[in-house]
């Protein structure tokens, strides 16, 4: 007979996720161990083989939960008429939903090759399908532009992407911009080369 799956499952998971997150992202991925996770989460090595069978699906498990939560997050938010408003939506609420996975966003940068190929392409779908969300608001704000010059939006978007991750890489918590403000900052100074590329164009 199957185990019962405990009521607070879910919860237990959670948190051995967020430990595990940040003992990581401190250690090194490739140096740390289940003992060190076990310790860092205050629970015993046996409990993590409860949830997790090794080191590398307890990895993906942070990655994938981390990355599902930022794309569910996004494409909940109510669409915006305006595209210009659409975009700075996206951004706010990406940058919003960074706030406390700094060690989650480290992992995602530093460790995901680590991991099997299976798993990694996972992870690619759902990163894909959230800078997807990025590039439609981006054609949708310069369609015009974007229509003739179709190779130039990767290249924007990935920039709009360099753009938040200063915040989490430079930003000194507690000075400067909040989130928000950059997050708008970031927007304008993205909308404002659109808006001269087209102008641009047009000259021509």
């Amino acid at each position: 007979m199957a185990r019962p799956i405990a009521k607070d499952h879910r919860e237990k998971r959670s948190a051995i996720l967020k430990q595990a997150a940040v003992y990581f992202a401190d250690h090194g991925y490739d140096r740390a161990s289940v003992n060190g996770v076990a310790s860092a989460c205050g629970i015993s090595k046996s409990l993590i083989y409860h949830y997790y069978d090794s080191k590398e699906q307890l990895l993906f498990d942070i990655l994938h939960s981390h990355l599902t939560a930022l794309y569910e997050g996004l494409i909940a938010l109510q669409p915006a008429a305006d595209p210009e408003v659409q975009l700075r939506q996206l951004v706010r609420k990406l940058l919003q939903m960074y706030r406390g996975a700094d060690a989650e966003h480290r992992l995602q940068l530093q460790s995901t090759t680590a991991l099997p190929k299976a798993q990694r392409h996972i992870l690619a779908d759902i990163q894909r399908s959230i800078v997807n969300e990025f590039s439609q608001a981006i054609c949708a704000a310069a369609p015009d532009y974007l229509g003739q010059a179709s190779d130039h939006l990767r290249p924007l978007t990935m920039s709009l992407f360099g753009m938040v991750n200063w915040f989490y890489l430079w930003n000194q918590p507690g000075r400067g911009m909040s989130r928000e403000s950059y997050a708008d900052l970031a927007t304008e100074i993205l909308l404002g080369g659109l808006t001269r590329l087209q102008n641009q164009g047009q000259s021509l």
